[in-house]
């Protein structure tokens, strides 16, 4: 993976606690900024498309673990 270089200005609290990290997991502490700038983006990213969720009928009642077993089944034998 390439990567490019680039500059920000964090809180020296911060700072500490992941040079804390860093020593703890064995790690360099830029791996450590690079997994919370990977954590943001994903978190900030705006999808094209919306999500496929599955949608489930029914009354609302609970269900039992037999009934969602019967349904499975049934799904996967399509």
């Amino acid at each position: 993976m390439s990567m490019k270089r680039t500059n920000v200005y964090a809180d020296p609290e911060d700072l500490a606690l992941i040079k804390d990290a860093s020593r703890r997991r064995g790690i360099p502490e830029a791996e450590i900024i690079r997994e919370g700038i990977h954590l943001a983006a994903m978190a900030n990213r705006v999808w094209d498309e919306p999500l496929d969720w599955p949608t489930f009928e029914g009354d609302g009642e609970p269900v039992t673990k037999d009934e969602i077993r019967g349904v499975v089944a049934r799904r996967t034998d399509l």
